[in-house]
């Protein structure tokens, strides 16, 4: 072990260990590709969803909400929110998201107030969509929580 790395050795070490980075990145690359559109729930996409993630962009929804932890936490996570308010009816959590839509801004003293941004009934549909879709990813159990 008293032995000094000389320039061989080092160049050995060098390559080689680039050469096993460069392997395990292209493994996990490939692993990762094939595992996306498992996870990603992307043959699901329909216009509504679509329309409801333009929606969610054009508002600037992540200013103030996350989605999948992504976004600001001003607000709450929005990746369950079907979860937590409509389980498994869709017509029901639609018919939540208008109404609460519509309530907004709250006026209670204390209370974070979210703006009125006057959707129309279908804009609140395709954004409700779009909700619904994002719940379905698997997303490892984020939040960790159901209240995000």
């Amino acid at each position: 072990m008293s032995e000094r790395i000389n320039k061989n050795m080092a160049r050995n070490i060098y390559f080689g260990g680039g050469l096993f980075a460069i392997l395990v990145f292209a493994g996990l690359s490939v692993d990762t590709v094939q595992k996306v559109p498992k996870l990603s729930n992307a043959d699901k996409i329909t216009e509504s969803v679509a329309r409801g993630k333009n929606l969610w962009e054009t508002n600037n929804c992540v200013g103030c909400h996350t989605i999948m932890g992504e976004g600001a936490y001003y607000a709450p996570e929005l990746a369950n929110v079907f979860d937590r308010r409509g389980a498994s009816d869709e017509a029901s959590f639609k018919e939540y998201l208008n109404g609460w839509m519509a309530a907004q801004p709250l006026s209670e003293p204390g209370r974070r107030k979210m703006p009125q941004f006057n959707l129309t009934q279908t804009q609140v549909n395709d954004l409700a969509d779009f909700l619904i879709w994002t719940s379905r990813i698997d997303d490892n159990e984020w939040p960790p929580n159901i209240e995000g």
